[in-house]
């Protein structure tokens, strides 16, 4: 992702055109007849072939996560308590407070573990009496669910009895849940504690877990806790897993895909601050977390094994991107690359090596016996940005050479598409990563940008996204006519889907409350029932779902404008994708011989409508349809979407 300062904000937006290959002698691939403009009234007539055309890439409709606006921490990632580790740079007491008679101090002299360098220390008054301790208030918030919680904490401290674990409302102090466990601590050593508890369902998010002991036992006595956890039901069960519903809410898409961990949070705003696998990996408490680079601590609890376990339960091609030598702090290159190149092929090892090798027996320890599956290594992210172009050929080719001399059935992806900030002489089998942020107008110019490319040189479209820069951090949500023309171009990336060979749209969701970069697909809050798809997530939805294998052509009396289609098909089954970027409605019939019933899915709305935060207005409607001819009729009204699915 783009973006660790404003400036970059401003580049993302203006630097339109970039340099790429450009060949006519490679035709448009779906073929059509001159005609009439598509903004007339008369129909237009779209005639679907039954042969021909190309083949689609079968991962072509994936997506791209970096750690920013909180979308893993207290986000997708489950863990629900803020701060709970203090990492970062400066944490103090954040999300913390106190409960009863007793004072709170991030204690550094008494750290958890060699990684989780603080605790939290509450001291007890000598008047304390009754249940008294702290609150952790999440972020901006707990969701709290009838479900069943797991809790999880640290200790040390003279103290034998109770400790109460209660879900409460914040403000009104409603309790919706209370667990008590017997504990037995001793100073000198914390003792690991684990338990769960069910919970009714608070109306709002203004809530807050406690944690709670007798402080007419400790009055006078100082406890120390640490690396506090709450998991709500996991997606898939997961130990340390996704949080359930918004990894549920982003499978539906069914992305065949995920890149990560970035994005410039890969980077690293200085070298020793990029994203380290080996410190991503194994019992949280070993895991030191760092200052990431949208300016918040990361704790790293969604690391290395968690992002393979996220795409082997929701079935998509692990797309990772490893550190390169730059970071927005400096440049590292020529032989002071090395040990970066060797961290490299460590990762690799640790992934792919077998459970008797030197950190192929450490993933094996960590729960995973069998080899990750590893297919695509993206090197670096976003070197035509920030200085990293003069270095990135020679860079590259570093770390190229080391990886395919070793796995050669890897597929390597270079991180720009800038001729000069790549080798002058690319190994073939590259693939091209490039990234695009634009008005509507502009998404939709690109419509057919890649027609032109050569057919032996493949792309990936790693983040791209409808973005209005009226505001001055560009901060808006999705409206009808920007996924509109997202819509647009996405039929342009699917007709050249035999090049195109993977394309994201970014970023991926947000906490409404932490937003630093928008518009993304969707987004929540500790709120129930918060999650809040964007109009762009429908049109992600809408395409991902209904893919052909093959991009079939399409006779027209139209030219594309303000209509645009594609047409693809699996076996008996045809998809006709149409968008109309205009104020006026478009009739339109589509003849798909030998069909005879199907659906039509469409999304329209007025060219601003949107979906606000916990208003969700804007939704596609299904429709059955039957011909006995094999002609649909699809009445396109403006800034509309459409799916047609026949067999």
């Amino acid at each position: 992702m783009i973006g660790v300062a404003k400036w970059l904000y401003v580049a993302v937006t203006t630097y339109f055109h970039r340099l790429r290959p450009v060949s006519h002698d490679y035709p448009v691939l779906v073929t059509r007849d001159n005609g009439t403009n598509g903004s007339v009234s008369s129909p237009i007539t779209l005639t679907v072939q039954e042969s021909g055309g190309n083949q689609s890439s079968p991962l072509l409709y994936g997506v791209m996560f970096e750690e920013m606006d909180h979308s893993g921490d207290g986000g997708i990632h489950g863990q629900l308590l803020q701060n709970n580790g203090f990492q970062g740079d400066n944490p103090g007491l954040t999300a913390y407070k106190a409960i009863g008679d007793v004072d709170l101090m991030q204690d550094m002299i008494n750290p958890v573990s060699s990684a989780i360098t603080s605790s939290l220390q509450v001291s007890v008054n000598f008047e304390a009496d009754g249940f008294v301790g702290f609150a952790n208030t999440g972020y901006n918030g707990i969701p709290v669910m009838n479900a069943t919680y797991s809790c999880q904490f640290w200790m040390m401290g003279d103290y034998s009895g109770t400790i109460m674990l209660q879900l409460a409302g914040s403000t009104n102090d409603t309790i919706y849940a209370s667990h008590n466990i017997t504990v037995r601590s001793s100073w000198g050593k914390f003792t690991h504690y684990q338990t769960s508890f069910n919970s009714s369902a608070s109306p709002d998010g203004d809530n807050e877990w406690r944690l709670l002991f007798n402080g007419s036992k400790m009055a006078g006595g100082t406890l120390n806790f640490g690396l506090v956890q709450l998991f709500p039901p996991t997606y898939k069960s997961r130990s340390n897993g996704l949080r359930n519903d918004v990894a549920t809410f982003l499978e539906r898409i069914r992305p065949s895909f995920l890149r990560f961990p970035g994005g410039n949070n890969l980077e690293g705003l200085q070298i020793d601050s990029r994203w380290q696998w080996n410190l991503t990996i194994g019992p949280v408490v070993d895991r030191p977390g760092r200052e990431g680079d949208w300016f918040y601590p990361n704790t790293d609890a969604l690391g290395l094994d968690e992002y393979f376990w996220w795409c082997e339960d929701m079935n998509m091609e692990p797309i990772l991107a490893v550190w390169d030598g730059k970071s927005y702090g400096g440049i590292v290159s020529g032989d002071d690359l090395q040990p970066y190149i060797d961290d490299i092929m460590n990762e690799l090892e640790y992934l792919l090596g077998p459970a008797n090798s030197t950190y192929g027996s450490m993933r094996a320890q960590n729960g995973r016996s069998k080899p990750w599956s590893i297919n695509y290594i993206e090197i670096g992210n976003e070197d035509d940005f920030t200085g990293g172009c003069d270095t990135y050929p020679d860079r590259f080719y570093q770390i190229y050479n080391a990886i395919s001399n070793s796995y050669p059935n890897i597929t390597l992806i270079a991180s720009n598409i800038d001729f000069l900030c790549l080798p002058i002489d690319p190994p073939p089998g590259l693939i091209y990563d490039y990234h695009y942020y634009r008005k509507p107008d502009d998404l939709v110019a690109m419509f057919d940008y890649w027609d032109s490319q050569p057919r032996t040189q493949p792309i990936m479209v790693g983040e791209y996204g409808c973005r209005d820069t009226g505001e001055a951090d560009g901060i808006f949500w999705s409206s009808m006519q920007c996924s509109c023309s997202e819509a647009a171009h996405m039929i342009g990336l699917e007709r050249n889907s035999d090049v195109v060979k993977m394309a994201a749209y970014a970023p991926l969701l947000q906490h409404f409350g932490y937003t630093q970069w928008s518009p993304t697909l969707f987004g929540f809050d500790s709120s129930p029932d918060s999650l809040t798809p964007s109009t762009s997530y429908y049109v992600q939805r809408m395409f991902s779902a209904n893919r052909g294998d093959t991009i079939l052509p399409v006779n027209t009396t139209a030219t594309f404008g303000p209509l645009y289609w594609v047409a693809s098909r699996t076996n008996s089954t045809y998809f006709v994708k149409l968008a109309n970027y205009g104020p006026e409605n478009q009739s339109v019939r589509v003849k798909v011989p030998h069909t005879k019933a199907g659906h039509v899915e469409m999304l329209h709305g007025s060219q601003n409508a949107t979906n606000f935060v916990h208003n969700i207005t804007v939704q596609p409607t299904v429709k059955n349809v039957t011909s006995s001819g094999g002609t649909y009729s699809v009445d396109m009204p403006p800034w509309g979407v459409a799916v047609l699915s026949v067999s």
